[in-house]
């Protein structure tokens, strides 16, 4: 009887919880109420499955073939962003490639019986991955920059232009910035950012085929700093093999993935002196394969690492020391993560999956929402995210060559929306 009385009061207890959680539920009448939750309470329909809390923000960015010259070209594969406000909001891209219109489906029996293209339901180009899409090839773990085996096979004006590969947009979309001073030097931009506690809001970009990091002034015209010894991978203070992303703690000590050959975390110090570095191949506590997202907690000051090839995240103190691990999806590729400035929690952004997922910092799965495809709000590869200071959420997707923007949903649940960023040092 005891053992009944707390079952039933265990389970009252999650129903309790599970209406607390989701607002107001109302039954259907003539049937049984559900508990269950939502972005969006009392909201009827499956919208949570495909943008979850957000709508996506329509004609934004404006379409690259607005510019003249450009009428009949497209993004490439979008790397990254970093939305420094509603109004500045970065985007590196791996060239551009020319602006098609879904083709018309073939057969291909010379490949084999019953394969046509492109397939139904489905993205028709991949803007990363393959001999002509975005250049400049060996992009995978484990490709060398330097092999011209691997290197790109397109026709140049053809197949892509390397051009604008930073721009910057306004609130409305538009292109207010062209970086294309830096196209000649940058070999493959990864990632984008401006150290939320530099007063200066220095410009970063990571290029991995550089095994390098770029300081910037502010405005993009100066560059101030270089990390790394471009163009020469190695694993030392002055090297990198392929790094992909950076984390900062209030003293602007700074963490880079390295990376995509590398198999370590290195650590800076607010001026870029080498501290220490931790890792190697392997899959045992501590080790990595394929260093990707990478985010630290400004108050506990941990390391948040998404040893992306062991499908996993690894976490640390800011000195290496290993505290815990759990698993992703074994479907997962989970290439960036989130810290907002509430610590509300883990946001991870998955390639294959196409789902954006929060996780407690022990690990626990608290939510997620995506879905495959290029339609507004579908993903195909996401690479990169950005929140800005009104909530707006930045999603770079490497597969589809593009940049999505989205807002809340009226009604929003704050718990399901990702967090605004830390920005300490200016706003």
């Amino acid at each position: 009887m005891r053992q009944s009385a707390v079952l039933v009061t265990t389970v009252a207890a999650a129903l309790v919880g599970g209406f607390i959680l989701s607002g107001t539920m109302k039954p259907i009448q003539g049937q049984t109420a559900n508990v269950g939750f939502g972005a969006v309470a009392g909201y009827k329909g499956g919208l949570d499955v495909m943008t979850g809390p957000y709508e996506v923000v329509p004609n934004w960015p404006k379409p690259l073939s607005n510019l003249p010259g450009h009428e009949n070209w497209t993004w490439g594969a979008v790397q990254g962003v970093f939305a420094e406000s509603p109004d500045r909001v970065f985007m590196l891209e791996r060239g551009e490639l020319p602006k098609l219109d879904r083709p018309t489906p073939k057969a291909f029996p010379e490949m084999g019986p019953s394969l046509s293209f492109p397939v139904g339901q489905a993205p028709f180009r991949n803007a990363s991955q393959g001999m002509v899409a975005s250049p400049p090839g060996a992009g995978g773990p484990g490709a060398d920059p330097e092999d011209p085996a691997q290197a790109w096979k397109g026709r140049m004006g053809i197949d892509a232009r390397w051009e604008h590969t930073v721009v910057v947009f306004n609130q409305a979309g538009d292109i207010v910035e062209q970086w294309t001073q830096w196209d000649k030097m940058l070999r493959r931009p990864h990632s984008v950012y401006v150290n939320p506690y530099d007063a200066e809001k220095h410009v970063w970009i990571v290029d991995d085929h550089s095994h390098a990091l770029f300081k910037f002034t502010h405005d993009g015209k100066t560059l101030v700093q270089t990390i790394g010894t471009p163009n020469k991978a190695g694993a030392d203070a002055t090297h990198f093999n392929r790094p992909t992303f950076l984390t900062w703690l209030p003293d602007s000590t700074m963490f880079v993935a390295d990376g995509y050959n590398g198999t370590r975390v290195a650590k800076f110090d607010k001026d870029g002196k080498f501290l220490v570095a931790w890792g190697k191949r392997g899959n045992g506590p501590g080790d990595f394969n394929v260093v990707h997202g990478i985010t630290s907690d400004p108050v506990t000051r941990r390391v948040y690492v998404s040893d992306r090839g062991n499908k996993r995240m690894q976490v640390f103190d800011e000195n290496g020391k290993f505290l815990d691990q759990w698993p992703f999806s074994p479907a997962s590729n989970t290439q960036f993560l989130i810290i907002p400035a509430d610590r509300s929690g883990i946001w991870a952004f998955e390639d294959t999956t196409a789902k954006v997922v929060k996780y407690d910092f022990e690990g626990h799965f608290l939510y997620a929402w995506g879905t495959l495809g290029d339609h507004p709000g579908g993903f195909f590869n996401m690479h990169g995210a950005s929140v800005d200071q009104e909530g707006n959420l930045y999603i770079a997707e490497v597969g589809n060559g593009r940049l999505q923007k989205f807002r809340p949903r009226a009604g929003a649940n704050p718990a399901f929306l990702v967090g605004k960023p830390v920005y300490a040092a200016w706003r």
